[in-house]
């Protein structure tokens, strides 16, 4: 949903305070080896699970990492070229999307399609669409979110599964020892394979001055998208903000340092409950840490930045929801395959707010998806297409690890969790709503399979098909002569049909031919339906035309005639601009960089070369045509 511009205005005055109270400072984080991570995760990061990799089937895991292999070796996984703030750029990491049959999954105003899980077997069912080697593959995945789907359904409030077990032995260890020092930023760089020099990375720090960063969480996920950014883009974002009268205010980030010091020494009153020792890690209960947040946010600043509906839901701590909760049934319809090998990067940017280290995937929201559903994320590090596994530890390369932090807000600390190979991590409840996650890179390639419940009300097959036969409901055809006829010209049916038309072009057939028929090599399930669906869209481009000539007929009632001239001329402005838009994306120098199998195609007027659709399709004529009549009017 596009938000309007008073709204963001006041996100952008909201970044900016935030900005000016961050300075250069870095805003302090947990992992496991510090004290009172627990308590953080239990407080602030309620709707986080994981689930460790020795508590999955053996075999389990030999099928999906197979699969994931089998898709490395075929070519099956694609960088995404996606559009953010009218540009476009390459993700970061490889790509592609399983899920049901039809479905489909949108983000940064690119639609990738499904290959289908096939679940059962396809040559039963007639869609024999893949070699034996990639339905295998599929099948193997889909298995994991038949797992996934019964795995989540099961948690109840307040279950984190076995991701404490580590952690756990650190602090007890650490508490025998009186080790109470926490990490902060720079300390965090050293441990985790950042960049131990300067804090701030050479000009991703335009972006450590954050401002881009805010910018893009705030209106897309950027998934993937790390290295994105062009130099000094943003800065007028972070600078003079004196400009609208906002005045620095006293910086509450040292007061974070320190109350997250003596959460780390058991000290902290906010997180240490009566009746709980400083040296105690175990959970505390849901409303005491409710109101411990509360108190150490309202201690650290009377400033706190949220937005209205997070306020509602509870900024700081997902909420579960008693509708929405995980027990009821969950039924993950895509996953997003995501591959990325660190060494053939040259460069990553640094975390730019807490100092975390190398971002794969910035900060974002996993856009899309259906409000309160849970994601599901299985992890897999390997050393190369082999599939040798890659652990994290102690004197080995460094692990890949999620960042997480509450949205608009530079007073929680962070949370940082380390992923050993096969291990899954569960987003519950409004967790993704309220909360914003990143990727860090470890130096081994890492594969991962993102379970969503997509959002899907406009986003599959059977929807789009639908959508069209509304329209041609609209067209008449003469058995015996073939020709056509509109059947009402009401403008309301009229401008109906035009929307639909521009919905068929723009959001399936344009995404398709721009990157969607990359994976026809692959896997052919959906070349019949987007070549009927071309079909249905020439048709659609005969009821233009013909609307046309019933707009430039002189004997028509002339009231009648204006409105549906003006109906028309919306509807084809938009069209051109679309088009031209679409163009210039299908020949940019990015998309000239790729290799042909994988280079968008631009397919702008199929009906050009054909015979049987000799209609004139040069829009900035019939658009001068249609105001010409109306000036006339």
């Amino acid at each position: 949903m596009k938000r309007s511009g008073d709204s963001e205005g006041e996100k952008r005055r909201k970044r900016r305070r935030l900005l000016q109270e961050l300075g250069d400072q870095k805003i302090p984080f947990l992992g496991p080896s510090d004290r009172g991570y627990q308590q953080l995760w239990d407080s602030s990061y309620t709707g986080l699970a994981l689930r460790r990799s020795c508590s999955l089937p053996t075999e389990l895991h030999g099928r999906v990492q197979a699969a994931l292999l089998t898709l490395r070796r075929k070519g099956c996984l694609l960088r995404d070229l996606v559009r953010v703030r009218d540009r476009d750029v390459f993700t970061a990491v490889s790509r592609a999307l399983l899920g049901e049959p039809g479905h489909t999954y949108r983000y940064l105003d690119t639609r990738l399609f499904a290959i289908p899980w096939h679940s059962e077997d396809s040559e039963v069912k007639g869609q024999n669409c893949c070699d034996p080697d990639l339905r295998a593959a599929c099948k193997s995945l889909w298995e994991l979110n038949t797992f996934f789907c019964s795995d989540v359904s099961q948690l109840k409030e307040g279950d984190r599964l076995t991701q404490c077990a580590k952690a756990g032995e650190v602090e007890a260890k650490q508490s025998e020892e009186g080790d109470t020092e926490s990490k902060h930023s720079e300390d965090s760089k050293n441990s985790e394979g950042g960049d131990s020099g300067s804090r701030q990375s050479e000009e991703g720090d335009t972006e450590s001055k954050h401002s881009e960063e805010w910018d893009i969480e705030s209106k897309h996920s950027e998934e993937g998208c790390s290295g994105s950014k062009q130099e000094g883009e943003w800065e007028t974002d972070s600078k003079h903000s004196s400009e609208e009268g906002e005045t620095s205010q006293v910086k509450p980030i040292e007061a974070v340092a320190t109350a997250v010091k003596e959460l780390s020494e058991g000290k902290c009153p906010a997180l240490a409950p009566k009746g709980v020792s400083g040296t105690q890690t175990g959970p505390v209960g849901l409303k005491a840490q409710e109101k411990t947040v509360a108190q150490l946010k309202h201690s650290l600043s009377e400033y706190h930045v949220e937005e209205k509906e997070e306020q509602a839901s509870g900024q700081g701590c997902s909420q579960p929801s008693l509708q929405q909760g995980c027990t009821r049934s969950v039924k993950f319809n895509v996953t997003l395959l995501n591959y990325m090998d660190p060494t053939a990067m040259s460069q990553l940017k640094e975390e730019p707010y807490y100092g975390m280290g190398k971002m794969a995937v910035g900060w974002h929201h996993d856009e899309n998806l259906i409000s309160h559903s849970p994601v599901a994320v299985y992890s897999y590090s390997c050393h190369d297409d082999k599939g040798e596994s890659g652990e994290g530890g102690s004197g080995e390369k460094a692990c890949w690890r999620i960042g997480l932090k509450v949205a608009w807000d530079i007073h929680t600390p962070g949370l940082m969790l380390p992923l050993d190979s096969g291990d899954c991590y569960y987003m519950r409840d409004d967790l993704n709503s309220t909360h914003q996650h990143c990727v860090l890179a470890g130096e081994t390639a890492r594969f991962s399979s993102t379970h969503r419940v997509a959002e899907c009300s406009s986003g599959t097959l059977t929807y789009i098909q639908s959508r069209c036969q509304e329209a041609l409901s609209n067209l008449h055809t003469d058995p015996e002569t073939g020709s056509h006829s509109l059947l009402a010209l009401r403008p309301t049916t009229l401008q109906h049909c035009e929307e639909i038309h521009n919905e068929v072009e723009f959001e399936w057939l344009r995404q398709y031919w721009f990157q969607g028929q990359r994976y026809a090599r692959f896997c052919s399930w959906w070349t019949r339906p987007m070549e009927q669906l071309e079909k249905d869209w020439r048709l659609m481009e005969t009821m233009t035309m013909l609307l046309l000539a019933t707009v430039e007929e002189e004997d028509g009632a002339e009231e009648g005639r204006r409105e549906m001239a003006e109906t028309l001329l919306a509807a084809l402005t938009d069209r051109h601009q679309q088009r031209q838009t679409w163009r210039d994306r299908c020949h940019s120098s990015l998309a000239q960089t790729l290799p042909p199998e994988e280079a968008p195609v631009d397919r702008p007027f199929w009906g050009v070369d054909d015979p049987s659709m000799p209609l004139p399709f040069d829009l900035a004529d019939i658009i001068n045509r249609v105001e010409s009549l109306l000036w006339r009017m």
